[in-house]
């Protein structure tokens, strides 16, 4: 694969990945790009396929598994998600360092692989302030917490895997939180922003 290394991010939701995330695309505008993944679920309003989502049906999803296209993917909710290699190599063909937010198990997956991306896992600093934050957000209903906090615990304890990681960030102050990401990713960003100039 071309181009500069993919970054894997993984981490519970409510760690705050979307937050550093945000915060990374605006000050080095145009260097990350995210890979587009595919789903079989339907589209909901207001988004558009190939920029969203690559919406295909499960037949279409089996047939990129089998061929093995497909760099990672799980079920969730009867729905299937997955990151193609070529939407990978479509970020890095425009020169961006691709970004892929996934679980844990789509970081064991990828591991297997040989796209050569930096992990990193974003962890909240315990279970109990994960839990503040998913409530502060206030859209989720008490089944869906319940669930996202079991899913939590889990990917913490899997993700202590010695190796599995290259970065583990505890976000508990995310200017910290921000400034580890920004140093584990800035031979990167250089690289890229060099690139550009040639």
């Amino acid at each position: 694969m071309q181009g500069p290394r993919p970054v894997v991010l993984s981490g519970p939701s409510g760690a705050g990945k979307s937050t550093l995330l945000k915060k990374l695309l605006k000050d080095y505008e145009n260097i990350f790009g995210f890979s587009v993944s595919h789903t079989t679920r339907q589209p909901r309003p207001g988004e558009v396929n190939g920029k969203d989502y690559h919406f295909v049906t499960r037949e279409e999803m089996q047939k990129e598994i089998d061929a093995g296209e497909l760099l990672e993917h799980a079920e969730f909710s009867g729905n299937m998600y997955g990151t193609s290699k070529g939407a990978v190599q479509a970020v890095q063909a425009q020169n961006q360092i691709c970004v892929l937010d996934i679980d844990i198990q789509g970081v064991k997956n990828i591991k297997k692989t040989d796209l050569n991306p930096i992990y990193i896992s974003v962890q909240p600093p315990s279970i109990e302030i994960l839990e503040k934050r998913l409530r502060d957000r206030k859209t989720e209903t008490e089944e869906s917490l319940l669930k996202r906090l079991t899913a939590a615990r889990v990917d913490l304890e899997l993700s202590k895997e010695p190796g599995l990681f290259d970065l583990v960030i505890v976000n508990d102050d995310l200017e910290k939180a921000y400034s580890e990401l920004k140093e584990v990713l800035l031979e990167e960003i250089k690289k890229t922003e060099e690139s550009r100039k040639s």
